[in-house]
């Protein structure tokens, strides 16, 4: 999602996933709308709780106490004592912390959500999140904490006291640098803000961490499925499978949207290749002893593909409206001079989505794994070597036995990770006020874990991808220049893998030669740490398949 250079002015218009990336990732500058009605309706509303609280009328969280003691009625002269309060007991975090871009899009997630002006809380409140944003200023916030009823509680109270200079317990990143968010206000030239009746309780309710790092991870998930693709195309070729699979004819008659798209995309991939079998015209290249078609792993991709990045795009579009909510409890309707209790920041639909992404990561590696059994599989592969072995004269040599290990290691946790969350361990959390739960932040964060642990195994899948070609072009051309032999689609990244390797494109010799000459662990890290990047090499050698499927979602 390519970065926007101009300041994006929340409030203006609903935002798009790609706008999100690009604060939280690439500092892109931000700015709070002067749209008058805008502005108005966020005046309204927080005009309307002072009138409240001053006539004693009955506002959960405003004039009565939280959850489970909402029973208790709290004075106007301890209105505002209640949101500090708030803020402190909710101060409960546990883990590590989030990740920068994480922290970033919560803020901005947070800002969009109170322009809607249901929120009742101040104008220059909501700027001060443009302001940190703008300044590189990261409150500390941990990955542990939040059963996302209430929506995100305790992430969203670290991230609030840090906002207001609550206290120098509130820590952040200022440009880097660890400090109090006094000491990175006084920086400013900034006051401490005190909160007026609501405005904690409109900061700490609602979904914007947990859909902060869902955004985040779909950014992620998009690209590296996408790259997935590509490293299938990459193995077809090393295994010589046909075109034919991918016929329009059959996909026609089965027309899921991710199916089609998916055909389409591997018959570009696979377009003039001099490795794989172009039998587009219904010819079959059959020879005795022989299978006629290709093993299912090739023949039935776009169908086992085609519901990965069909269920990327719902996903998608259910995180957008989330982005573009107001999330918070109550909501304050002030033309009619109203207040509703519901139940917006349950974050249900962040929960299901991020169960259902990691779902989604395991099928895209189980297949991964299976064309890896067969490429080191003389049985099956085709005729090259058993596990990939690049010296064949040398005994003492077993190729990518160590890999496919360490790749069967990984695949079975990426599924693992694939488990719902959603869907279990009831809380009844205090005192059974929250006594239903999406946990919606956990199953968010078990995405980027699963998500880092994908890296990790496409790293591994292109390590095989890349030897797997340069055999296949020596077992029909005598060389081991697979970028002659490669289709057009696929060259480029098989070239930046090597790049990346400093492993020079040979004719005389594949990637892996003996034993003895790499670290493959190193080869790992070095492709993962690409991945992990912003700005990845391995994601703009893919970049056309990337921005594809970007563009189906629409």
């Amino acid at each position: 999602m390519k970065a926007n250079q101009a300041v994006l002015v929340v409030g203006d218009k609903k935002l798009v996933l790609a706008d999100v990336i690009t604060v939280a990732k690439n500092n892109q500058k931000v700015t709070l709308t002067k749209n008058k009605k805008v502005c108005q309706k966020i005046n309204a509303s927080s005009d309307f709780i002072d009138q409240a609280v001053a006539s004693g009328q009955a506002i959960y969280g405003v004039t009565t106490g939280f959850g489970g003691m909402a029973n208790k009625s709290i004075s106007p002269e301890d209105a505002a004592a209640l949101q500090e309060h708030l803020i402190w007991f909710l101060k409960a975090g546990a883990g590590q912390r989030l990740a920068k871009a994480d922290v970033r899009a919560a803020m901005l997630l947070r800002m969009n959500s109170h322009t809607y002006g249901a929120s009742a809380i101040r104008y220059e409140l909501i700027e001060r999140m443009a302001v940190f944003l703008n300044e590189d200023i990261i409150p500390h916030v941990y990955d542990l904490g939040s059963i996302g009823a209430s929506g995100d509680l305790v992430p969203l109270a670290h991230i609030t006291g840090a906002l207001f200079g609550l206290d120098e317990a509130f820590k952040v990143d200022y440009q880097g640098k660890e400090m109090s968010c006094i000491q990175a206000l006084k920086k400013l030239g900034l006051p401490r803000l005190p909160l007026k009746a609501k405005e904690g309780l409109a900061m700490v309710n609602g979904t914007s961490v947990m859909t902060a790092i869902a955004t985040n991870c779909l950014a992620d998930a998009y690209a590296e499925s996408a790259l997935a693709l590509s490293v299938q195309a990459m193995m077809i070729q090393a295994l010589g499978g046909t075109d034919q699979s991918f016929h329009p004819f059959i996909h026609q008659l089965k027309p899921h949207a991710g199916q089609v798209w998916s055909a389409e995309k591997m018959i570009e991939l696979l377009e003039n290749s001099k490795l794989s079998q172009n039998e587009m015209q219904g010819e079959h290249d059959f020879k005795e002893e022989e299978l006629i078609q290709d093993r299912y792993s090739i023949r039935c991709l776009p169908q086992y593909l085609g519901p990965v990045f069909d269920g990327l795009h719902e996903i998608s579009k259910q995180v957008e409206v989330e982005v573009n909510s107001a999330t918070d409890n109550p909501l304050i309707d002030a033309e009619k001079k109203q207040s509703y209790h519901g139940g917006n920041f349950l974050g249900q639909y962040i929960g299901v989505g991020m169960d259902r992404l990691r779902y989604l990561l395991g099928l895209v590696a189980k297949h991964l794994d299976t064309q890896i059994a067969l490429l080191v599989a003389p049985e099956f592969n085709g005729g090259l070597p058993a596990s990939l072995v690049g010296n064949v004269e040398r005994k003492v040599n077993m190729g990518l036995k160590g890999l496919q290990i360490s790749g069967n290691s990984i695949a079975p946790l990426i599924t693992f990770y694939g488990n719902s969350l959603a869907d279990r361990y009831a809380t009844h959390a205090e005192q059974f006020n929250q006594n239903i739960n999406s946990l919606g932040f956990g199953s968010a964060n078990l995405a980027r874990t699963s998500l880092n642990i994908f890296k990790q195994y496409l790293g591994i899948a292109l390590i095989f991808a890349v030897q797997a070609v340069e055999l296949k072009t020596y077992q029909k051309f005598k060389h081991y220049d697979a970028s002659r032999t490669l289709s057009p689609k696929t060259k480029d990244l098989y070239i930046e893998v090597k790049k990346l390797l400093g492993s020079k494109v040979s004719v005389e010799r594949p990637l892996i030669w003996n034993d003895n000459e790499q670290s493959l662990d190193v080869y790992i890290a070095k492709l993962a740490y690409d991945l992990n990047s912003n700005g990845s090499q391995l994601i703009k050698a893919n970049d056309s398949i990337y921005q594809d499927l970007l563009k189906q979602r629409k």
